[in-house]
């Protein structure tokens, strides 16, 4: 069946703590137009869990929310974060024959009966699965040196270290410093605490793999890592999972300590072992100053990570960054490079991926002013990298039109040679052919007759084309 609705979250996230009632709020997003969703929420425990509302209307293209409420529990969940005894399942019908007038009592208690009554509506099911985390279980965890279980709760909670007080990131640090390992996920994940250096030694050589200069980097202390790299060096140094010290400034957001390490010489192209580069954790987060200053250091957001060949350009379209989608494409250094005749600037921002059809304010692509200029050079290069010979300016003019209007016979064969449309009309009806006689052309005219090129008046009288 066809899904009706989109759900806030894939699974049931509880933010745990001892002897009170723990809440959490799920979103559904009604995905149909003709007609009002009706939902309802079982869960495999309801001796644990209330639901409020159990069921109601969702109406169409719009939203409502239900909350999922633990009751208070006196022990630890047996296992956490995943809870396998636990599970909800949300029953989505269409239902254009029930009202959303009502109150949202009276819906759920008609929505309840609706479901139950014969013939069963034919229903879209959603099942999701129950996480405990939160601080409560994250300290439990780091105290039991429980690193599965730390690693877990962070990646669906990341927020739970970066956003934990001072007085107890501090304590929390204390604590994990007997568990290298806990304590390597911790930095990673934000941890703010103002603790000496030398707590981190032991971090050096254990399962992560941190340097100084990777702590330095990823605590964001930008002095430290000017001190480390100038007396130790260690620039492309890699931890367990091949991630240098400007993949951690990068991904944390780091700009100061990135800049040290990429003005020092750092690999901006380093990749760890999962492909991804400096670049590509940056434009994953959305980081626009941080992309910016890798992709002014020559970073190239081509390079495919290993699971999915997918590279910065592709992670940050995936993302919905279209700001940083935009500054990859690099199409503006494409058009200044093919405006000054920069041919290996060019060639070089292509070859990583550039877009060669940006347009300006005024709809001007590179290949618009590469013809004007009579660059045949640029031409063919932004033609062989895919430049439409067919884009229009806000005049509409063509390549071709300002090929002819710059009057580079040259330049003018190729565009025709790679099928530029010989008949195009600007907005005003002037053709190629038309241009060339007003600008007495003679040559480049005699070409486009010699081509095929129909002699056409335009459509509305003018002195310009």
């Amino acid at each position: 069946m066809e899904k009706l609705v989109e759900l806030s979250d894939h699974e049931i996230r509880i933010d745990f703590a001892l002897d009170c009632k723990c809440r959490t709020t799920i979103r559904l997003k009604s995905l149909t137009s003709a007609a009002p969703v009706a939902f309802k929420v079982q869960t495999s425990s309801p001796h644990k869990f209330l639901v409020n509302p159990p069921s109601g209307l969702v109406p169409p293209l719009s939203s409502t929310a239900f909350q999922i409420v633990l009751k208070p529990q006196s022990h630890l969940p047996a296992t956490f974060p995943r809870s396998p005894s636990d599970r909800f399942l949300v029953k989505t019908a269409a239902a254009p024959d029930l009202s959303t007038d009502s109150s949202e009592s009276i819906q759920s208690e008609l929505v309840n009966r609706w479901f139950n009554s014969a013939p069963h509506p034919t229903t879209y099911d959603v099942k999701l699965k129950v996480c405990f985390v939160g601080p409560f279980l994250l300290k439990h965890a780091v105290g039991a040196g429980d690193f599965e279980a730390v690693r877990s709760i962070i990646k669906r909670q990341r927020s739970v270290v970066s956003e934990l007080p001072a007085l107890e990131a501090e304590t929390l640090c204390g604590v994990a410093a007997q568990f290298p390992e806990v304590m390597g996920l911790l930095l990673e994940a934000g941890l703010k605490a103002d603790v000496r250096l030398e707590l981190y030694d032991d971090v050096r050589g254990a399962s992560r793999g941190w340097s100084e200069l990777h702590v330095a980097a990823a605590l964001d202390r930008t002095d430290e890592v000017e001190k480390l790299v100038e007396e130790r060096g260690g620039l492309e140094c890699k931890d367990k999972e091949g991630r240098t010290p400007l993949h951690l400034a990068a991904s944390k957001g780091h700009l100061g300590c990135a800049k040290v390490l990429v003005s020092a010489g750092a690999n901006v192209d380093a990749r760890s072992k999962d492909g991804r580069t400096a670049l590509y954790r940056a434009a994953a987060n959305g980081d626009r100053g941080m992309v910016e200053m890798l992709l002014g250091a020559g970073a190239d957001p081509t390079i495919g990570d290993v699971d999915h060949c997918r590279s910065a350009i592709d992670v940050a379209r995936d993302k919905d960054h279209g700001d940083i989608v935009k500054i990859l494409e690099r199409g503006e250094a494409v058009l200044h490079a093919a405006r000054r005749g920069e041919l290996d600037i060019l060639e070089s921002l292509l070859e990583k991926g550039a877009t060669a059809n940006f347009y300006d304010q005024y709809g001007l692509t590179a290949l618009h002013v590469a013809a004007i200029k009579g660059n045949k050079d640029v031409v063919m290069m932004l033609v062989e990298f895919g430049a439409d010979v067919e884009c229009r300016d806000a005049e509409g003019h063509t390549p071709l039109h300002l090929a002819v209007e710059g009057g580079n016979i040259e330049t003018v064969e190729i565009l025709i040679n790679r099928g530029a449309n010989l008949d195009a009309k600007t907005k005003k009806g002037a053709t190629p052919l038309y241009i060339s006689k007003l600008m007495e052309y003679e040559d480049i005219t005699q070409l486009l007759l010699d081509k095929g090129a129909a002699i056409l008046v335009p459509s509305t009288t003018t002195s310009s084309p």
